[in-house]
C-alpha cells in the first residue's frame, strides 16, 4: 500500500472515532456539555492538510453525522462546510498560533457551528431549547482541543500522513 492511501485510512479512522465519540450516551443533563468531536477533528485536519481535507471532506462528513444524529440532511454539512472554509482561508494563522490561541479560536468555530445548526433546527420547525446552553459545548471543545491536537498529531507524524 503506498503513502497515500494509508494515509488517507488514518483519516478516515479518525473520522470515524470522532463519529463513535458523537453518537456514544450521555445523561440527558451532560448532552450540552459533550465536546463537538467531529467538528473538532476536521478542523485539525483542514489546519494540518488543507490540500487533502477541505470543502468537500466537510460536506461528506456533514452528511454521516446527519445520518447519525438523525438530523435533517444538510443540516450539519451546511455548518461544516462554512466551519472548512473559515479554517482553510486561515491554516497559515493557525499553524503560527499556541495552543492556548487555537483554543480560543475553537471556541469561536465550533459556537457557529453550533448556532447554525440551532438555528437551522429552529428554521425548519424543529423544537429545540430556547436558553443559549447548548454553547457549552464550545468551551468543553475548547478545553479538549490541546490533548485532541497532540494526539492526532503524533498519528499524523507516526503514520507519515501527507
Amino acid at each position: 500500500m503506498n503513502g497515500r492511501a494509508q494515509g488517507m485510512w488514518v483519516i478516515v479512522l479518525t473520522f470515524f472515532i470522532a463519529y463513535l465519540l458523537a453518537i456514544v450516551p450521555f445523561p440527558e443533563w451532560a448532552m450540552d456539555y459533550r465536546p463537538e468531536w467531529v467538528p473538532l477533528v476536521l478542523i485539525y485536519w483542514v489546519m494540518a492538510l488543507p490540500y487533502r481535507v477541505g470543502i468537500g471532506t466537510a460536506w461528506v462528513a456533514g452528511l454521516v453525522l446527519d445520518i447519525l444524529e438523525g438530523s435533517i440532511l444538510g443540516l450539519n454539512a451546511l455548518a461544516l462546510v462554512i466551519i472548512a472554509y473559515i479554517t482553510l482561508s486561515l491554516h497559515q494563522r493557525l499553524r503560527m498560533f499556541t495552543i492556548v490561541q487555537q483554543s480560543w479560536l475553537i471556541i469561536a468555530l465550533v459556537g457557529l457551528n453550533l448556532m447554525i445548526c440551532h438555528w437551522l433546527q429552529l428554521a425548519t420547525g424543529q423544537t429545540v431549547s430556547t436558553s443559549l446552553i447548548f454553547l457549552m459545548a464550545a468551551l468543553t471543545s475548547a478545553l479538549v482541543w490541546p490533548f485532541l491536537f497532540q494526539i492526532l498529531r503524533q498519528l499524523r507524524r507516526g503514520f507519515s500522513v501527507r
